[in-house]
């Protein structure tokens, strides 16, 4: 495959505030430079709620700090984890807080284009699912306020959810766009128990953003290949539709996140990439 290979921000760095994952502030630009040392082609930022106005990708010192970075380290940033969205989702039945949501997404759609970003991941799972009927409806009407922002400046807004295939597909039909996406998670899809193939012939062609990670069947992070997922098949059908966009590596960390880190980049080179 000759798919874009990257990483998740902070896997190759000691665990920021001892998070397994979050945009280590103060230190993040080490990273690109680890990651172009293995040979690795870009990383996915990572936007948190916690000390979001600090983040880099929100003002413009920070944005050109991220291209400097990125052309001096020649590893780029294509994708965005707006992991934000968890701790504020689009869907809160709090519209202020909503409306502040709305807010910081379209100012991200605006930055993302400055620095090559096809994708902002928005993730729908755990504190921010989308599994009752209301909280679709409301995550349609918000999502819809920014989805021409998001098809005029050419920016993907990946959804990575928890819902069976024929309830996911049913909300991106209601959303209708081309610009909103799917984040396929080969890991959380295992520890959901969902069939890749069903996954795929349902919304494979939305696809635009790949996490490659390994859990147990309703279980947490393995290493890769010692968990559920079924990386076979899963890539054996991924073939039949022609896939353009990125592998993001999301794989089981440590402490310290580079050894562990370069045992299953390997592993997955040999099988997959």
């Amino acid at each position: 495959m000759n798919n874009p290979l990257g990483v998740m921000q902070g896997r190759l760095l000691p665990k920021y505030k001892g998070r397994y994952q979050a945009h280590p502030k103060n230190y993040w630009a080490d990273e690109f430079y680890l990651a172009k040392d293995i040979g690795l082609d870009c990383i996915e930022f990572i936007l948190d709620y916690e000390d979001a106005e600090e983040n880099p990708l929100l003002y413009e010192a920070g944005i050109k700090e991220i291209i400097s970075t990125a052309a001096s380290s020649g590893v780029s940033v294509k994708s965005i984890c707006a992991d934000y969205f968890m701790e504020a989702p689009l869907h809160s039945s709090n519209e202020i807080q909503v409306e502040n949501s709305l807010r910081v997404l379209n100012q991200l759609i605006d930055n993302a284009i400055m620095i090559g970003v096809k994708d902002i991941v928005i993730p729908c799972v755990d504190q921010s699912s989308l599994k009752l009927a209301e909280d679709q409806s409301r995550f349609i009407e918000s999502i819809s306020e920014v989805v021409f922002h998001a098809e005029k400046k050419g920016v993907n807004l990946a959804l990575e959810t928890d819902l069976p295939p024929k309830v996911f597909i049913n909300l991106l039909e209601n959303i209708n766009s081309n610009n909103v996406t799917v984040n396929y998670d080969i890991g959380n899809s295992a520890s959901l128990g969902y069939d890749p193939i069903e996954e795929l012939e349902t919304y494979g062609d939305r696809i635009s953003d790949i996490h490659i990670k390994d859990r147990k069947f309703n279980g947490g992070p393995e290493i890769l290949g010692y968990g559920d997922a079924k990386f076979d098949i899963f890539f054996n059908k991924l073939s039949e539709f022609n896939y353009k966009g990125i592998f993001i590596m999301q794989a089981y960390r440590d402490n310290n996140g580079i050894d562990i880190f370069n045992q299953q980049l390997n592993w997955f080179r040999k099988k997959y990439a």
